[in-house]
């Protein structure tokens, strides 16, 4: 080749090259939304709620809903938080200040409930209060002075507490007076003319302050509150013969005195004061909220209880597939799968589960995780008593379950006590599966029946929490749940199972493959699509792979009731994936994932959301559904209903803003109204599916 020649070639080749059009870098931070905006943005969308679309003291609810979530947020989020999610979040705390004063107080007086300020009392009400305060008030309250003599009290976390000036032998001096939790925080004054009258706990305490500090002068009270940072640091043990339980026994000590990630003052509070605090707290000034009017709003939940069922949701009738615990019930789910759709069907399936393997004299072990069990469970008594008829009974409680970890302490001790074997847990990682195992004796042959849930185990929450439970006796997937056990309460490196798809051995790579197989199909012209509903959608190799399904022409929609850090409708990126939340009457906690398969469809359902910690810090079980009238029922049925709500749907645009679905003049759909109504139910009936399902 000439030289002539060699430099044309070598031209063409670079034209060539640079026509090629780079491949779009999916790590560029602008295709991921910041998380923890993403997460007030979720909350502004519980707020919402309590604006409009449901009774008064149901939007109460809302309200201290999504005050109590910020509070959460100011526990376990804000020194992650960059300072727009910092800005955020107190522009929220006034907003919920600001909601308060100008609408719901007005509102509840429109309907006979009056919430009064200390300016509105009359001489009657400041008599009634008075003799209050000293019989009930007076009694649980204990002044701390802090000054050299007297160190600076602990102030715990999520407290409210009045910062007092006095005047005391001629010098200025200060104390602080806590108010006090046991005690409601709206207290009732004689009702007139039938309606319901209010004051405030801390307008109370700060009339009568004169009664704690006989002889002092009182100058000035100020309320303040404050909210620690209380994720709970599991620290190594220090020595081989500490546990677990006694680790986190000790962090929570510990969290006692966690840093103020929120010290919210009253806007009235003079600088001396707040100096005082800041101070003796060790805390940044970037910390500070000021406020103008009340304040720790999640204590309004007290307010969403009072018996007015005019102002309330009328009560949710559940469905019931087993009225009792019988040994038919193994029968039943040994002939075929069943499926329990919470709280549209009764928690009592599940009770009445173990209740049959409690009763039944064939039962010769049952095995359970215990993640979030409430302040009453009576799971825990049932598997005490299966313990006391000679049961084997084992049960992982996770000490580490956020904000639960003193009861759950509590509830293994008692277990311990009468005799269930029970284990914390896998070092480094919290077990977040929900698996209920029954081992019976049957025909001289061992057979087992599975339980396997996306939410806890507990009777209160799944009647405000939407959740999936399967019950099958399929042999492969009772064989990987006991293997599953003998990892938790043993040892094993086990990493591949026949049907359960767990983390953190393998979840991220089976999922990786179901989506690969769809992109696969895509490209073959076969049908092709995903659908997720999950709780929040944040770890970026998921969100990557997604991406790269989209590219590859896969319709996916995500059903993401939280954070949701994909960015959606972008040009050759993410163009074929739409994401929508939805916030209603009841809290979506469910996990389902749908996969078209090329005509053959596969619907997973299970505890993990698709987040890093869940996928990689976390024991996680997914399940797949296997009986074919359940998976039409789950995609057709319910999947679809989620997707066709066009009342509390908001769809996720590429700029992170929510907005409503565009009806295009269809009729309003509710899909937990629906679902409420009962006419989804009937679709279950397994006789009648298929026949609906083609109408």
């Amino acid at each position: 080749m000439s030289p002539t020649t060699a430099r044309r070639a070598r031209r063409l080749s670079r034209t060539k090259t640079a026509a090629v059009p780079a491949e779009p870098d999916l790590r560029d931070p602008s295709l991921y939304f910041d998380r923890d905006l993403g997460w007030l943005s979720f909350n502004q969308r519980v707020l919402e709620q309590a604006k409009a679309g449901h009774p008064l003291l149901e939007r109460v609810k809302f309200f201290a809903i999504a005050a109590n979530n910020l509070d959460e947020f100011f526990m376990v989020r804000l020194d992650q938080a960059d300072s727009r999610a910092r800005d955020g979040a107190a522009a929220m705390l006034d907003e919920l200040w600001q909601f308060w004063q100008d609408a719901l107080r007005g509102q509840l007086a429109a309907e006979h409930i009056h919430i009064l300020e200390s300016s509105e009392y009359t001489d009657d009400d400041r008599a009634h209060l008075s003799r209050l305060f000293n019989v009930d008030v007076c009694p649980v309250l204990t002044p701390l002075a802090f000054d050299p003599g007297h160190p600076f009290p602990l102030v715990s976390n999520r407290s409210k507490n009045l910062a007092v000036v006095v005047e005391h032998k001629g010098r200025t001096k200060f104390a602080r007076v806590k108010v006090p939790d046991l005690l409601p925080r709206f207290v009732a004054l004689p009702r007139e003319n039938g309606v319901r009258r209010y004051a405030m706990l801390e307008d109370v305490i700060r009339e009568n302050l004169g009664q704690l500090f006989p002889g002092v002068g009182i100058r000035t009270a100020h309320m303040f509150r404050v909210v620690r940072d209380m994720e709970v640091a599991v620290a190594n043990p220090r020595d081989t013969a500490e546990t677990i339980l006694e680790v986190v026994d000790r962090g929570l000590r510990e969290q006692q005195h966690g840093p103020v990630s929120l010290l919210e003052v009253e806007h009235s509070m003079p600088t001396r004061v707040l100096d005082l605090l800041v101070e003796n707290f060790e805390a940044s000034r970037d910390v500070i909220v000021r406020t103008r009017g009340r304040m720790g709003f999640a204590d309004w939940m007290a307010l969403a209880a009072i018996p007015r069922p005019d102002l309330q949701d009328r009560p949710l009738k559940q469905a019931k597939i087993w009225r009792k615990g019988t040994p038919e019930i193994f029968d039943e789910i040994r002939d075929r799968d069943q499926l329990v759709h919470h709280p549209f069907d009764s928690f009592q399936s599940v009770e009445s589960f173990v209740d049959a393997a409690i009763d039944d004299a064939r039962v010769v072990a049952i095995k359970m995780t215990l993640y979030r069990l409430g302040a009453n469970s009576p799971v825990v008594d049932r598997l005490i008593r299966a313990a006391e008829r000679g049961k084997q009974v084992a049960v992982l409680v996770e000490l580490k379950a956020r904000f639960d970890e003193r009861s759950n302490i509590e509830w293994a001790k008692r277990l311990e006590n009468a005799g269930v074997h029970v284990v914390y847990g896998v070092e480094k990682l919290k077990t977040h599966c929900k698996l209920c195992l029954v081992v019976r004796k049957e025909d001289n042959e061992i057979r087992r029946y599975v339980h396997i849930g996306t939410g806890n185990y507990n009777r209160a929450t799944s009647k405000v929490y939407t959740d999936i439970g399967l019950f099958t006796a399929r042999p492969d997937i009772v064989a990987d749940v006991s293997e599953l056990f003998n990892y938790l309460t043993g040892y094993s490196n086990q990493t591949d199972y026949r049907e359960l798809l767990i983390a953190p051995v393998a979840l991220r790579r089976r999922f990786g493959k179901l989506v690969a197989r769809e992109m696969g199909h895509a490209r073959r012209g076969r049908p092709a699509r995903i659908i997720v509903k999950s709780n929040a959608l944040t770890d970026a190799r998921v969100v990557r792979l997604l991406y790269r399904a989209s590219q590859a022409g896969v319709k996916i929609d995500l059903i993401i009731r939280g954070v949701c850090v994909l960015r959606p409708g972008v040009p050759g990126i993410s163009e074929n994936i739409a994401v929508r939340s939805i916030v209603g009457r009841f809290l979506e906690h469910s996990r389902i994932w749908y996969f078209e398969n090329g005509g053959k469809p596969e619907v997973y359902i299970g505890s993990a959301d698709l987040m890093e910690r869940n996928l990689n810090k976390r024991v996680e079980a997914v399940c797949p559904v296997r009986d074919s009238d359940l998976v039409q029922f789950l995609r057709h049925v319910i999947l679809e209903a989620y997707l066709r709500d066009n009342v509390r749907a908001r769809v996720l645009q590429s700029d992170g803003s929510y907005l409503p679905v565009d009806g295009g003049g269809a009729a309003p759909f509710d899909v937990q109204h629906t679902m409420m109504s009962r006419r989804l139910r009937a679709l279950l009936e397994r006789e009648r599916l298929g026949d609906q399902l083609q109408q």
